[in-house]
């Protein structure tokens, strides 16, 4: 199917968008951490604490954990399956833009399909060495100017969404899984909490 408009771009975050499970929690699962790494996770995302400080913590208590074992763990973790369909309906103009590490997100990234951004890590001696976290505003310009889109619609829930949305053309605070941050919402223009409501409203933009 061809996509919507070649000059619209679709951005989604990642974590509780496109899935329907924060992944880290389910990775830190392994190794009994699930629970602490929830409400680590829950803090960062409404914006009660920074993202990058709070993602380099949580990236070192998931640091010795094989990533084949972390990315098995979340292979088959829960995706809306409206916004995959539209991903896989409309991918060349659809980008993923996630704090999370390429390393580990390479299955979920593979069931979309579609063009992903996200932090970079690598492994040393069998630990996780951090090199970049992605700025989602910055990259956001980058999609805009280097694919020379005239309009591109973001959708995200958390605080580390915000720049992103604030950025876009339309922006989509999306409540799927847990309501938007406060910050999140303050810089959309609509706000959305499921995934056929999204899709549908993405489709008469």
């Amino acid at each position: 199917m061809t996509s919507l408009s070649k000059d619209t771009a679709f951005c989604f975050d990642l974590d509780g968008t496109i899935t329907q499970t924060e992944l880290l929690p389910l990775i830190a699962a392994e190794i009994g951490l699930g629970a602490d790494m929830a409400t680590l996770t829950k803090a960062a995302m409404e914006g009660h604490t920074a993202f990058e400080p709070s993602f380099r913590h949580r990236c070192q208590l998931l640091s010795e954990i094989p990533p084949d074992t972390i990315r098995r763990a979340i292979s088959d973790a829960p995706l809306d399956p409206h916004i995959l369909r539209f991903i896989h309906e409309n991918r060349e103009d659809c980008f993923i833009l996630t704090g999370n590490l390429d390393i580990w997100i390479e299955p979920i990234l593979e069931r979309c399909g579609c063009r992903a951004y996200a932090s970079e890590g690598t492994y040393t001696h069998g630990t996780l060495e951090l090199k970049t976290i992605l700025n989602k505003a910055a990259t956001l310009r980058h999609i805009a100017e280097t694919f020379d889109y005239r309009r591109i619609i973001a959708i995200g829930d958390g605080a580390n969404d915000a720049d992103m949305l604030s950025e876009a053309t339309i922006a989509i605070a999306f409540g799927g899984v847990h309501p938007p941050a406060a910050s999140a919402i303050r810089a959309a223009d609509h706000l959305v909490h499921d995934g056929k409501a999204l899709c549908s409203l993405l489709k008469s933009l």
